[in-house]
């Protein structure tokens, strides 16, 4: 029986290559994506473990408390017996402009850290390879990875942004880090203790951190326990292992890993369709074949078990090659994630889990597309020796309708319902595709009769043969279209989707848009507390004001969202109508919405008591009382409450700093364009980013244009499994289809009608599953859209109807081969040639 399935194989390898082939890109989209995932968990775990080396215990602070890690805790924990050293640590963000005036690395990842030399001038944390450890306020080192990518070498003049300010420094050192961040995309920029205090101390010539190395023969458990004593409340001393089991270092790679797996199941179930159609169409082919092994005495289990072993086979070589590739393809996602600070990570040639994995999946999805088919085949009486297809019962296609009908309906109505139960649409959307696959065969017969017509009247008799040709098997139809249908339903979905964010997204930055021109930070930046004040000072700058958000906490607990902001330039750089009163006299009071007054029964005059809380989310012990000056309505950055910006207490540390959130600026007529290019040379900031209205709505759907290209880079092995499923359905017509394309040939149709034939015929095909995917995916997008507040529906018709010019460029391409192949059968061998 294994020799009689290789030989099959051989015979009719061309036959098997294309569900081979998708079953192939399943595997590898499967096995990609386990191994990137394990290669960024053992990067990071790995990173974790090696980075301070020199940290036995780890001294931390309670955020809800003030900072008591400063030098004389220190130098108490220095002095412990079981202490070989303590070393203070002072971290923060910090940004490094490359030599082509760019950001470096991944914003997210970028980090500023103390080097801490020891008598010789080395810090065993960051072991330098070029030059030395810096020691001034214009000096920094940087790690090595960060020195190659921004082009810098020792001794070179670089531009570092910190606390939103860019300034100059010299490169004087480069040191190499095991560091999850670097691991991750990101940089790490290195300063002397007392300038990393003045960045980055949550308090004056206080620290992040403090680290004890244990001295010999003194466990971490034991030198934790000792410091702990020594530790106010408020402070806890972990040792390095807790610190590490309790560390949440491999989330993200978890939740990129199951995301990439969802895709990869879906390209994998599109490939089953593809594998059932092949074993369909060969088990009808092979009829007679089947039919003689049971007149010579084989059993239906025998026929069965022969196929299915066809199909293993399959699936074994397809899981051994998807295998290979899936390891290019864990590359190739290191590659495009590595930019989004997914992990910067080793691949392994091997790794048991995804091997067995790759196997199991493959063997799997082939054999179990294969059963159905093989159970047909076996089914075949030896009587029917001479017959090369059993046609479906019109029994089985009404049982086949009724079901399909009932589940299309249930998952139409759970869609409708996910529009006020977003959560309901997990279940929605797989229900009604399952439901329009179940139906497919119906609507194949009612969707191409109504092309038959236009068709006719544009191709001739050419059209309508190509008509009655998708008509015929209206179930092999069903199957291939639902290939195409089921990848575009996704696509379509995810740009319904899309589109309609960033239509909102657009509407809300012409709303928050409060002004002329809008300086704000990069993702993960800060702007500079000066930046406001440099602003104005340039011609043309009208009225700026920095935005400055912050909370009030009422008398009775209740917090106020208030806004700080310059009460001299808040009114003429921003669109504020002031209701009653004057914000002239906001410096030494508080202007609120009539909301908001209306809500505590606030007037002109009324005293507002309570507590700024600082950016750390501490409120300090100082109060304030406050008299309402002016009643206004605004935009919704300026809203609720105003106060004037020399009215917030002033910071402790650079945790406590208040964070700018903005920095609107009113430019004179006529000058916008070119006050926008004068603050940008002025600032000279990578990290500041400053934008008048069209910059703004371009950044806000900029955002999701990276989302969309991996949706679609994910997606589009899908689609092009559907693809080959279209190839594999008209390549396989030809061979059925032998006698019939000689005697068209005989009664006058050429070589190119047959090919015009076939590509009208897949082009049908292509159009019908493109029309339901996109039909579908509409469906499933727009109910995920109404189900968001506020959210407008957005229908994208350009890609909806590039979608079907893909599909007709799909249907045409799928029939080339093919269409070559038929054109070269000889007219007579064709006419003289078995119906098989």
């Amino acid at each position: 029986m294994f020799r009689t399935a290789l030989r099959t194989l051989r015979s009719h390898r061309l036959r098997f290559a294309m569900p081979a082939l998708a079953v192939v890109l399943g595997v590898a989209f499967v096995t990609g994506s386990l191994l990137y995932g394990d290669s960024v968990r053992a990067a990071v775990n790995r990173a974790r473990t090696n980075s301070q080396p020199d940290a036995s215990v780890s001294v931390t602070a309670d955020p809800a408390v003030p900072h008591r890690l400063d030098d004389t805790l220190l130098r108490r924990l220095r002095a412990l017996p079981s202490a070989a050293t303590a070393r203070g640590v002072v971290e923060g963000r910090s940004f490094l402009v490359g030599s082509d005036g760019a950001l470096v690395g991944d914003l997210n990842q970028a980090a500023g850290v103390n080097y801490v030399p020891d008598r010789s001038g080395k810090d065993v944390r960051y072991p330098l390879t070029e030059g030395r450890g810096p020691r001034g306020a214009t000096e920094i080192a940087v790690d090595r990875r960060t020195a190659e990518r921004a082009g810098y070498r020792v001794g070179a003049r670089v531009r570092i942004v910190v606390a939103g300010t860019a300034r100059d420094a010299r490169l004087v050192g480069v040191f190499t880090a095991h560091d999850s961040r670097v691991d991750s995309g990101g940089t790490l920029t290195a300063f002397d203790t007392a300038t990393a205090q003045r960045h980055f101390a949550p308090a004056p010539k206080g620290y992040s951190a403090i680290t004890l190395t244990a001295a010999e023969g003194a466990s971490d458990a034991q030198l934790a326990q000792r410091a702990q004593k020594l530790l106010p409340s408020g402070l806890r001393a972990v040792t390095r292992a807790d610190l590490e089991s309790g560390a949440a270092s491999t989330g993200d790679a978890d939740k990129l890993t199951t995301l990439l797996l969802s895709f990869a199941g879906v390209a994998l179930f599109v490939s089953t369709f593809l594998v059932a159609n092949t074993f369909t169409m060969l088990s009808a082919a092979r009829a007679r074949e089947h039919a003689l092994l049971r007149a010579i005495g084989a059993t239906t289990n025998y026929v069965m078990r022969m196929v299915l072993t066809e199909a293993t086979v399959v699936g074994t070589a397809a899981s051994a090659i998807g295998y290979g590739l899936g390891v290019g393809a864990a590359h190739l996602l290191g590659g495009l994630f590595d930019a989004s600070g997914a992990g910067n990570a080793t691949v392994p040639a091997l790794s048991a889990k995804p091997l067995l994995a790759a196997f199991a999946v493959g063997i799997g999805v082939t054999v179990l597309a294969a059963y159905v088919p093989a159970r047909r085949a076996a089914a075949v009486p030896p009587v029917a020796a001479l017959r090369t297809v059993q046609p479906s019962t019109a029994a089985s296609l009404r049982r086949r309708n009724a079901i399909g009908l009932i589940t299309t309906a249930c998952g139409a109505l759970l869609i409708a319902a996910a529009v006020g139960e977003p959560n309901l649409l997990f279940g929605a959307a797989p229900l009604l595709l399952v439901g329009l696959i179940v139906l497919t065969p119906l609507l194949a017969l009612g969707l191409t009769g109504l092309l038959r017509s236009p068709l006719t009247r544009l191709a001739g008799v050419r059209g309508k043969l190509a008509v009655e040709n998708a008509r015929r098997d209206p179930r092999r139809t069903a199957a291939t279209a639902t290939t195409l249908m089921v990848g575009l339903a996704m696509v379509t979905a995810v740009t319904v989707a899309v589109t309609s964010v960033n239509r909102f997204d657009e509407r809300e930055a012409d709303r928050s848009m409060a002004s002329d021109l809008r300086i704000t930070a990069v993702d993960f930046g800060e702007v500079g507390e000066g930046t406001a004040a440099r602003v104005a000072r340039l011609a043309g700058a009208e009225a700026v004001t920095p935005v400055i958000p912050t909370y009030f906490d009422l008398a009775d607990k209740t917090p106020l969202p208030v806004t700080a902001v310059d009460p001299a330039a808040v009114e003429r750089a921003a669109s504020l109508t002031v209701r009653e009163g004057s914000l002239d006299r906001l410096g030494r009071g508080i202007a609120v919405t009539e909301e908001v007054a209306a809500a505590h029964d606030w007037r002109l005059g009324s005293r507002v008591t309570g507590s700024f809380t600082s950016a750390s989310g501490r409120t300090p012990d100082t109060r304030a009382s406050l008299p309402v000056v002016a009643i206004y309505d605004g935009p919704e950055d300026l809203t609720p409450a105003l106060v004037a910006e020399r009215t917030l207490p002033r910071p402790a540390g650079a945790e406590d700093r208040p964070s700018v959130d903005s920095v609107l600026v009113k430019a004179s007529p006529g000058r916008t364009a070119a006050l926008q290019e004068e603050i940008r040379r002025a600032l000279d900031n990578p990290a500041l980013l400053v934008q008048d209205r069209a910059d703004a709505r371009a950044a806000a759907t900029a955002r999701t244009a990276p989302f969309l290209n991996i949706m679609y880079a994910m997606l589009s092995v899908t689609v092009l499994i559907g693809a080959l499923g279209v190839v594999n359905t008209m390549g396989m017509a030809v061979f059925e289809r032998v006698r019939e394309i000689g005697l068209l040939r005989a009664i006058g149709l050429d070589r190119g009608g047959v090919g015009s034939v076939l590509r009208l015929e897949s082009v049908t095909i292509s159009l019908f599953g493109s029309a339901l995917g996109v039909v579908a995916g509409t469906a499933i997008g727009a109910a995920a859209v109404l189900g968001q507040e506020s959210v407008p529906l957005v229908i994208p018709w350009d890609r909806t109807a590039l979608f079907f010019l893909a599909s007709a460029a799909i249907g045409v391409l799928a029939s080339l081969w093919p269409g070559r192949q038929a054109a070269r059968i000889p007219m007579l061998e064709a006419i003289g040639a078995d119906t098989e």
